[in-house]
């Protein structure tokens, strides 16, 4: 296996740049997911990775090799696609089996790899039958089992569940980290679904218009996201926020108030905030709990009662809407009045340019 270096990555469709100067660092034996809105960029910048997209600038190193010029099939990677991608007139062992029998590999050989390909994913069962015999969840198994055989320097998975049922979605989820915990691989991930990158990866990417806004683990970029965008993309729900002023800068902290917030002293990086800024306060639905003196006064527009939890949508004064998570379930009627409390650690300051402003 091996590690890749992206640098300077740029792609443009004649006139039109659409990944803009992506650097990346990838470990050996790393889980990366690129993440991001649909037409962010993410499945161009893993097609220019596998060689299906020319590089227009800047480098990319597999291991020690430059390959912006190698062909794809000598880069050292395999690649599994969205829609599978089977020959439906061959066998689950022949699909598995083809591009070790295009490269040559003798029988006994090709057949040993098949078979051990198939006892890692526990399809041993289904190697006879062909593609059209198959759920989704298998056919996606013997699509990875065809990456497995020609044992890559880099995996690369193409939004490889988006096809599924969501309780396949979970399913697979596992099985594919489980993969890589024992096969200790490098594999890159491309998905829109933030919670598949959340559970999978060491490293998450998210990119918006073919930028990086922020790359770290899973946990960083949920706890101190860099900036408004990556804040309502990773998590779920999404963040809640709302426009307010500063009335007081203190040591390590700001002091906002707003129409239906009382005021709160939120732990921030002051160095570059004053009073009479506009910032954008950022509260996790889950962070929110209900009291009779809290921060936040509003009114119930709808209710969820799903029995572990109650999912509250909650009117301010100022018209935004938000979303709260209560734990457990809460007999709560639309009309009514909320009042919502938060720790205030928990909440993230942003400039008026969308920038996060974490304490030290």
């Amino acid at each position: 296996m091996a590690g890749l270096s992206l640098k300077a990555l740029h792609k443009s469709y004649g006139e039109v740049p659409v990944i803009k100067g992506v650097d990346l660092d990838v470990e050996h034996g790393e889980f990366v997911v690129f993440v991001g809105p649909s037409g962010c960029g993410k499945s161009t910048l893993l097609r220019m990775i596998a060689g299906l997209e020319d590089i227009t600038g800047g480098e990319l190193w597999i291991g020690d090799t430059l390959c912006n010029a190698v062909e794809p099939r000598d880069r050292g990677i395999a690649m599994v696609f969205q829609n599978y991608a089977l020959y439906p007139h061959m066998t689950v062992y022949d699909n598995v089996g083809f591009g070790l029998k295009l490269a040559k590999t003798p029988k006994d050989v090709r057949d040993q790899k098949i078979r051990e390909a198939a006892r890692i994913l526990q399809m041993e069962h289904l190697l006879e039958r062909k593609p059209s015999q198959l759920s989704g969840g298998q056919r996606q198994r013997v699509a990875i089992g065809r990456a497995i055989v020609r044992k890559p320097e880099v995996f690369l998975f193409d939004e490889p569940l988006s096809n599924l049922d969501a309780a396949l979605r979970v399913e697979t989820r596992m099985e594919i980290a489980k993969l890589h915990h024992d096969l200790g691989a490098t594999m890159i991930y491309v998905t829109h679904d933030q919670v598949e990158a959340m559970t999978l990866a060491d490293k998450i990417v998210v990119l918006n218009a073919g930028v990086v806004q922020q790359v770290g683990a899973p946990i960083e970029l949920y706890q101190r996201p860099a900036n408004l965008f990556v804040a309502g993309f990773i998590g779920s729900p999404k963040m809640n926020f709302i426009s307010l002023a500063i009335d007081g800068v203190n040591a390590g902290s700001v002091t906002v108030s707003g129409a239906g917030i009382a005021p709160i002293a939120i732990p921030a990086d002051t160095s570059a905030l004053k009073v009479g800024d506009t910032i954008t306060l950022g509260i996790r639905p889950h962070d929110l709990s209900e009291g009779a003196s809290g921060t936040i006064v509003g009114e119930v527009a709808l209710v969820e009662r799903l029995g572990n939890e109650t999912n509250v949508s909650v009117k301010l004064p100022t018209g935004a809407s938000w979303l709260v998570v209560l734990d457990g379930d809460h007999h709560l009627k639309i009309g009514q009045g909320l009042s919502l409390s938060f720790d205030p650690s928990r909440a993230v300051i942003f400039d008026a340019n969308g920038i996060a402003h974490h304490p030290a």
